[in-house]
């Protein structure tokens, strides 16, 4: 059941620490079970942990529940780790507010939407990997640790192409994946036999994945099962109304609020139709700003011509005037500043 290889192996055998996330899915708590199996049977005795990066409002109720009782069957601690400035719905909120800003004083071309996408998943980046990391290389100071993830091939294309264990880049910690290979019946058959139940999500709300209530990778069917759950109605709420705030879609072009409206009361139902409206003319808007004009990594490389600074004030001051911004730059010349200022401080930046 277990997926090794000769780096684990070695580490193993020196009885590294090892540190399992878990979430309260399935394949976190056959991670650790197969692990902790493994580790027995080979007299690995090493510390042990199970560590869970707390998400805040956005998780379902019994998922700590699950990853104490997981923790109690194992007979390990259970750390808790937390994103400083908050969970990830503030984190949605903080970042429409920093897009607004940002955009008042030419700091990006075009909106830039407040939610995760699976091309730019923050969610996990800044919510779970960097916190359990820094908890990790904190509490086994100088020592090699091997961090352990339910990740399987069989989930998605991108898994599939997945290494067995890999380090980072000071090879401290090292991440391995012992259920790469794993089936999904097969990690099922794993909880069941250990007396231990799954997520109630799964058999009970009829869910396929257990992450967040919402997350930008459910599908519609595990978005309705969600929204059917009671203890998902304020969360529900809240992000509709950063959708109708932002006008951007919590997963690209599908509305988080199409899909349970009968919670929303009336005037978040007008708010929403309003919303997809402006949102339909911020994009028209946008699509003139030419391929050359956009934001690229390092932003500006290069003064605007005449013409695209008139272009970007034209369409800077229809997208303002649409949000209600109070925002700088909206002629030519202040365009034209703004950017020689920008790319003076970043040639000054460079040269520090």
């Amino acid at each position: 059941m277990i997926t090794r290889s000769p780096e684990i192996d070695a580490l193993i055998a020196d009885d590294a620490p090892v540190a399992i996330g878990v979430s309260g899915g399935k394949d976190s708590q056959a991670a650790a079970l197969a692990t902790f199996a493994y580790l027995d049977s080979v007299g690995h005795k090493g510390p042990r942990i199970l560590i869970h990066a707390d998400l805040g409002s956005v998780e379902w109720d019994d998922s700590f529940r699950i990853c104490e009782e997981l923790a109690e069957y194992l007979e390990c601690d259970l750390v808790v780790v937390r994103r400083k400035a908050g969970g990830l719905m503030e984190r949605w909120e903080s970042r429409w507010l920093s897009s607004k800003t940002r955009y008042e004083m030419l700091s990006t071309v075009t909106l830039v939407p407040c939610w995760s996408t699976p091309a730019m998943r923050f969610c996990t980046s800044e919510q779970k990997t960097h916190v359990i990391m820094a908890e990790l290389k904190g509490r086994f100071k100088g020592q090699k640790i091997i961090n352990v993830t339910g990740v399987r091939r069989e989930e998605s294309a991108t898994r599939s192409r997945m290494s067995v264990a890999d380090s980072d880049a000071a090879g401290q910690v090292w991440t391995w994946r012992p259920i790469i290979d794993l089936t999904l019946d097969q990690v099922f058959a794993m909880v069941d036999a250990s007396g231990l139940h799954p997520h109630p999500a799964y058999r009970i709300y009829g869910m396929g994945r257990v992450s967040c209530r919402f997350c930008i990778m459910s599908s519609m069917p595990d978005m309705l099962a969600a929204s059917a759950q009671p203890e998902s109605h304020d969360l529900y709420r809240q992000m509709v109304q950063l959708e109708i705030d932002s006008s951007f879609a919590f997963q690209g072009a599908r509305w988080l609020g199409d899909v349970a409206p009968q919670l929303l009361p009336p005037e978040m139902i007008k708010g929403l139709a309003l919303a997809k409206n402006k949102a339909a003319l911020r994009k028209d808007i946008e699509a003139r700003i030419t391929r050359p004009m956009l934001y690229v990594k390092g932003w500006p490389t290069r003064m605007l011509t005449d013409d695209e600074a008139a272009l970007m004030a034209s369409v800077r001051r229809q997208v303002s005037d649409l949000y209600g911004f109070k925002s700088d730059c909206l002629d030519v010349p202040s365009i034209h500043e703004r950017y020689a200022f920008l790319l003076a401080e970043s040639a000054r930046k460079a040269a520090a």
